[in-house]
């Protein structure tokens, strides 16, 4: 009996033991989004972005985001818990949570703390600060001049004051914060915007506000080079200054931008979408049909992006954690350069 008994509360421990375990498996699953695991990028890819954890992800405007953990690409839609199926920014905390806007008219974005997504809805505000953990979010929904400010809690929605001077309403198309904590906002079609935590001051000279094709342009993109200038996609460069140094109320000079400054004048390149800068101090352009464009301080060098032999059409260029750099394209997935050329990325 003594044995028959301790074999029966053996037996029912172990039992118990398994089904906790299945049940916390369960529960795991469940709070689990997996995603879809699939083979190739969907073939427009506008945002690109490298984790701390080293994931990359893949935003897309028609097909969701991709995640890329270096073995595995996995595609998240609506259907998987994102909000919107288009992405046009993609920000992460302090936490490693990641977060996605996109187009939508409910001033949402989707949270993915590695697990699940989640959504979070704006709250209208004119709580404007400039806090150093905070996360500055595109609203990409014909925006009128909307922006997000996330401070770890609430997603504030925010509204920029216009210009002097111009009362048609605008959109943000970009958002950088330059060296010493000041963000910039890229508008279509009034110009640029620097917010320093106390007021807003406004470049809208010709270049940042008359675009040809009709101002389909706008400022994309925003960087510093190794001087302190800023480059916008526009045909000037601008050294920007405290209105004292200047002794007048306007915080900046202009300059020839990449252009001009191989001395033949590249048309062309007055107009690109997007700019970063390399580990070694040199600038990348990105043309609409054109290639990509090196800028060193003295000479341009020209990378064609191509697919069967002809130009393709690109929209962003990014430099990752380790400083290599991918492009973005309209219809063709991603690239990356290999050092010599820039190939495209198939996992």
């Amino acid at each position: 009996m003594k044995l028959t008994t301790q074999l029966f509360f053996y037996m029912l421990a172990l039992l118990t033991s398994c089904n906790g375990q299945t049940f916390n498996k369960k529960i795991e699953s469940d709070l689990f989004v997996k995603g879809d695991t699939v083979k190739e990028l969907g073939s427009n890819i506008m945002v690109i972005y490298q984790d701390k954890r080293n994931t990359y992800w893949f935003g897309s405007w028609q097909t969701g985001v991709y995640r890329f953990d270096g073995k595995t690409l996995i595609n998240y839609t609506t259907k998987h818990g994102l909000y919107t199926d288009r992405v046009d920014d993609i920000k992460e905390d302090n936490s490693g949570n990641i977060y996605f806007a996109g187009t939508n008219p409910n001033s949402t974005i989707s949270k993915f703390d590695g697990q699940s997504f989640t959504h979070i809805t704006a709250i209208p505000s004119n709580d404007w600060k400039l806090e150093t953990n905070d996360l500055w979010i595109k609203n990409s929904y014909q925006a009128k001049q909307k922006v997000y400010r996330f401070d770890g809690n609430t997603l504030f929605e925010l509204t920029i004051p216009k210009p002097p001077k111009f009362n048609n309403p605008f959109e943000v198309y970009s958002i950088y914060k330059d060296k010493k904590g000041n963000i910039w906002f890229g508008t279509n079609p009034v110009g640029v915007c620097r917010y320093d935590g106390k007021s807003f001051e406004w470049i809208t000279e010709e270049d940042v506000t008359e675009f040809r094709n009709e101002g389909a342009n706008g400022v994309r993109s925003i960087t510093e080079d190794k001087n302190g200038d800023f480059w916008f996609n526009t045909e000037k460069r601008y050294s920007i200054y405290d209105s004292i140094t200047l002794k007048s109320d306007q915080f900046y000079t202009r300059h020839e931008s990449i252009g001009s400054l191989d001395g033949k004048n590249t048309r062309g390149l007055n107009e690109y979408l997007s700019i970063v800068r390399d580990n070694e101090n040199n600038l990348w352009f990105v043309t609409y049909r054109n290639g990509v464009w090196k800028y060193d301080g003295t000479k341009i060098i020209h990378y064609p992006v191509q697919a069967h032999s002809k130009d393709i059409t690109l929209f962003s260029i990014y430099k990752d954690n380790k400083g290599d750099l991918w492009v973005g394209t309209h219809e063709n997935g991603a690239y990356k350069f290999n050092g010599q050329t820039f190939e495209k990325f198939n996992p």
